[in-house]
């Protein structure tokens, strides 16, 4: 089971920001979307959770997720974007619970509380989401898109987790939990699909990378193929120094001799 998409194009407005974008995820993998700010990365992820329309094809286990009753798509995969918004005063169990609705559960409390364990949050059922930290919030809301497809393939067909800058407020330990776990759902049959902005994170959990420059794929593959000086460089407009210890690839930016003057 996979992801495919074909000749995928997008506007917002009248201008176009995706041409033609092609890829391919499969389950039982983390794919991460990387480029840079304006790349059309967002855009790209808002297009195949169907929160934007596009021309072109994508095929979600081999199904159109436009023609996919709203009910049943909520069971084949969850959305985590880059920001959450709550106007009621919602513990984080009872957000987390949201999750839940589609899956029918008897034991929501139950899967709620093994959740919020997961990311790092025992003992926070009682908090009101609006007293945490951005980073617990950002934790509160994965675990609610965690929630939803805790059983990463029921009944043989694999469930995806879709991520938008899923690290974006968390510190280093908690940046770490999160990659754990969208591995652990690979690893479990699962497709995952991150929005990803650093390089050295994502070459270190990912097992694809698929690589956006101004709206096209400029790249598509394992870490090693995809992290190389003269992709990286076109692409993000300045030099950079890909090198490897002891396996993974790193990135470091090239500085000039000297600096210009801040005045």
């Amino acid at each position: 089971m996979s992801l495919v998409v074909r000749n995928l194009t997008a506007r917002l407005g009248r201008t176009e920001v995706l041409h033609r974008v092609g890829l391919t995820a499969q389950a039982g993998e983390v794919t991460a979307i990387v480029g840079p700010n304006g790349s059309g990365k967002s855009t790209l992820l808002r297009c195949l959770t169907g929160d934007l329309s596009f021309s072109g094809d994508v095929l979600l286990n081999g199904r159109d997720p436009r023609t996919i009753p709203g009910w049943e798509l909520a069971t084949l995969r969850a959305v985590l974007p880059q920001a959450s918004a709550l106007a009621f005063p919602f513990t984080a169990l009872e957000v987390v619970r949201i999750g839940l609705e589609a899956r029918g559960s008897a034991d929501r409390t139950g899967i709620a509380q093994a959740v919020l364990a997961r990311v790092g949050l025992a003992g926070f059922e009682g908090r009101f989401y609006q007293e945490l930290s951005g980073g617990e919030q950002a934790r509160v809301q994965l675990a609610r898109v965690l929630a939803q497809v805790w059983h990463p393939v029921p009944g043989g067909a694999p469930r995806w987790l879709f991520l938008d800058e899923p690290v974006a407020a968390l510190d280093i330990a908690h940046q770490r939990v999160v990659t754990d776990i969208a591995r652990a759902f690979a690893a479990e049959g699962g497709g995952v699909v991150a929005v990803m902005h650093d390089l050295n994170l994502t070459a270190g959990f990912a097992h694809r990378m698929v690589l956006l420059a101004e709206g096209r794929v400029r790249a598509e593959g394992p870490p090693d193929t995809v992290m190389t000086d003269a992709l990286l460089s076109a692409a993000y407009g300045c030099e950079i120094r890909v090198g490897v210890i002891p396996s993974t690839p790193f990135l470091l930016p090239q500085m000039p001799d000297r600096q210009p003057p801040l005045r």
